[in-house]
């Protein structure tokens, strides 16, 4: 059964923050522009397993790739 399960695929995604803008706003962006979003740059992540949140994390760099930190798992079992 093990394996199985070790091998289905998940989709995890991360969200650093979010922000809403104008339909004109949006049309503008382009190549270098920056966004604001709701957070501040040391605030923890959302982490999602399927669109499920599943933990919360920091940002960290690992020589020159981006990665996350998982800080704390998100009880899911208590809906």
């Amino acid at each position: 059964m093990g394996d199985v399960v070790e091998n289905v695929e998940v989709e995890i995604s991360v969200v650093l923050g979010r922000t809403e803008m104008s339909i004109r706003d949006l049309l503008q962006i382009g190549r270098g522009a920056v966004i604001d979003l709701d957070t501040g740059h040391e605030e923890e992540c959302w982490i999602y397993a399927n669109g499920k949140p599943i933990a919360r994390g920091a940002v960290v760099m690992v020589g020159e790739k981006v990665g996350v930190s998982i800080t704390r798992m998100i009880d899911n079992h208590s809906e």
